[in-house]
């Protein structure tokens, strides 16, 4: 069976103050770490009113002191805003903090408007054109082949730098560069198996990997009750949609959705999420993951969980666990 994983993206959508939403991250990883999960990641979104995971080599600091075995990583670092050589140096140190247990994966994405990318890379505009070098630099300074100038301090054992991607030129990317990729299902509902089938053909061996490797990210809500379950799935939903929509209006309770529809245009917005996304008791989430993971040919699966109340959120990465035996499989 596929190990698993989760993606934690520090929502806030109880307007909870920040401090409370990153509190909320760290007792998740500690549940995580304790049922058998393989890793956990934490994302980085700026100027966001629902999510506040802003500085993933942060947050991964906090979370490696109160976890003791499980996989910390970024799902991940928005590489244009930054210089290669300094996200280096944050990963190798955290690798001396936490050694053999530092995952550092990459993004091309803004993660935010473009006017939040410009003052990201202010003075200078974000090197989206650059993007593959920067990457192809960043594993050379993490594996020593790229030693000017020298990187302080040399990583602790191996970093792994994961491609993240919801593009045929992401997956291209990693394959020729011998990396594993993270196709990010829940952002891109609408990819194709045909997207890991298209890495895999171009994969060429690195040192970093000697084989293709997919891990399939998608969202994922178990629950005790079945109609809880739907109830979740349509607040999720509703949510989604106001942050897709701009953000702009306040986020919605699991009770408060009950009686609210969709507009013609927020149908439109989770129309192809619903596709992906597994909502409900343990078994049926557990045949809709298995069925995705199998259709994308993945190595290993990461489910996200943004709930809206944090207990159901607990819940549902117990219940998930459970379902899949975790505990007993580690």
């Amino acid at each position: 069976m596929v190990p698993f994983s989760l993606l934690d993206q520090s929502v806030r959508f109880a307007d909870v103050p920040a401090s409370a939403a990153l509190a909320g991250t760290l007792e998740a990883a500690k549940l995580a770490d304790r049922l058998g999960y393989r890793r956990f990641w934490v994302s980085e979104h700026h100027a966001s009113r629902f999510l506040c995971g802003s500085a993933p080599e942060v947050l991964i600091a906090a979370l490696g002191a109160v976890t003791l075995r499980i996989r910390l990583g970024s799902g991940g670092v928005m590489l244009p805003h930054y210089s290669a050589y300094k996200v280096a140096e944050q990963f190798a140190v955290l690798s001396n903090l936490y050694p053999d247990r530092i995952d550092l994966g990459v993004g091309r994405a803004p993660g935010g408007e473009m006017r939040v990318a410009a003052a990201l890379s202010a003075p200078h505009p974000p090197s989206f054109r650059e993007f593959p070098q920067q990457v192809a630099d960043l594993v050379g300074y993490l594996q020593g082949s790229l030693t000017d100038p020298r990187l302080s301090p040399e990583p602790a054992g191996d970093v792994p730098v994961w491609m993240l991607g919801t593009s045929p030129d992401s997956a291209i990317l990693a394959a020729r560069l011998g990396l594993p990729y993270v196709l990010a299902l829940f952002i891109n509902p609408t990819a194709e198996p045909g997207l890991t089938e298209l890495y895999r053909h171009n994969f060429r061996p690195s040192a970093t990997l000697d084989a293709p490797c997919v891990m399939l990210a998608t969202t994922a809500f178990v629950t005790d009750d079945a109609d809880y379950g739907e109830l979740l799935r349509k607040n999720y939903f509703l949510n989604i949609a106001r942050l897709l929509g701009g953000g702009q209006q306040p986020a919605l309770s699991p009770e408060e959705s009950r009686d609210i529809g969709f507009t013609e245009r927020e149908a439109m917005i989770v129309g192809a999420q619903a596709r992906i996304a597994a909502f409900g008791t343990p078994d049926v989430v557990r045949d809709k993951v298995l069925a995705l993971a199998g259709a994308f040919g993945a190595d290993e699966v990461m489910i996200s969980c943004n709930a809206y109340h944090h207990a159901d959120r607990l819940r549902a990465i117990e219940l998930f666990a459970q379902s899949f035996a975790m505990a007993e499989a580690a």
